[in-house]
């Protein structure tokens, strides 16, 4: 017999080149969205992608937001992904607030958007406290917390400072990052025993005191343009050491993002672009 397909109507957005495909859930359900996740982002076989974002509706927020990596895991929190869910949701016709909150795996985030003729143009996410407690991020430790922390990783000692932003992250200097060999080591960073659920790496140059240059080994998708949650937990890193203000800008492979840790209230927040590239169908 024939197998039966189904038409699913996406949308492809990237937040500066970490590029995600967008399904409007809140009216329609998908299932095997990990499975789907994963036929999806293949680049040769499939639309091509980091991974799949689908919205939906919530009870305690005004959406949700359901990441999957493009290997079919599920991920906690994106910070590139939440900004063009913010767009996806209002340039739509969603919602007509510009103030939204959306529920993710890592608890609620709350949007500021920003308009430019009628359309989202920038979006600044409040990404929350971050995460120290080498247990929570978590990191196989002998500290509380994990900074500065000496790790060898083929063969190779790095010191890295770990934090979560929602997602687990370890920053670790590298001098050139334009150089740096991340296919060799991000992989060997993720997988290593002192992460128990895997990491994302952030390889690091800091140029002065208010710019930090990076590269990034995200879990699931290996390297990609551009980490939200990534540079929220490099600007923190870097601030811990001292090596930093408070207030940055976080150069990546796909653009820039403003980052600032407030120190009033702890919280994380997070500037930068969000972009449509095409719509279409795909029958699955």
């Amino acid at each position: 017999m024939k197998k039966e397909t189904r038409k699913i109507n996406f949308t492809k957005m990237h937040g500066l080149g970490n590029d995600y495909i967008y399904v409007d859930c809140t009216k329609e359900k998908l299932s095997d969205a990990a499975k789907l996740a994963v036929k999806l982002s293949d680049r040769h076989f499939g639309i091509g992608a980091d991974g799949l974002i689908l919205i939906k509706p919530s009870k305690i927020a005004d959406f949700e937001m359901a990441m999957y990596n493009a290997d079919g895991s599920r991920g906690e929190m994106c910070g590139n992904g939440i900004r063009c869910v913010g767009k996806f949701v209002y340039d739509y016709g969603l919602t007509k607030k510009t103030e939204i909150s959306i529920e993710t795996l890592a608890g609620i985030k709350h949007l500021s958007l920003k308009l430019k003729d009628d359309k989202v143009k920038e979006v600044k996410v409040d990404m929350g406290e971050p995460i120290l407690e080498a247990c929570r991020v978590p990191v196989r430790s002998d500290h509380k917390q994990a900074i500065e922390e000496p790790i060898t990783i083929g063969n190779r000692e790095f010191k890295m400072t770990c934090v979560s932003m929602g997602n687990p992250h370890a920053v670790v200097p590298v001098g050139d990052v334009d150089t740096f060999k991340v296919e060799k080591f991000g992989p060997l960073f993720e997988t290593d025993y002192v992460f128990p659920q895997r990491v994302n790496t952030e390889f690091i140059n800091v140029i002065d005191s208010k710019h930090i240059k990076m590269r990034v080994w995200e879990r699931g998708s290996g390297e990609t343009f551009a980490c939200g949650t990534g540079a929220c937990a490099v600007a923190v890193a870097c601030a811990l050491n001292g090596w930093t203000e408070r207030a940055v800008t976080v150069e990546l492979l796909g653009g820039k993002l403003s980052i600032r840790w407030n120190k009033r209230d702890n919280h994380v927040y997070m500037t930068g672009p969000a972009e449509i590239v095409y719509e279409g169908s795909i029958e699955v």
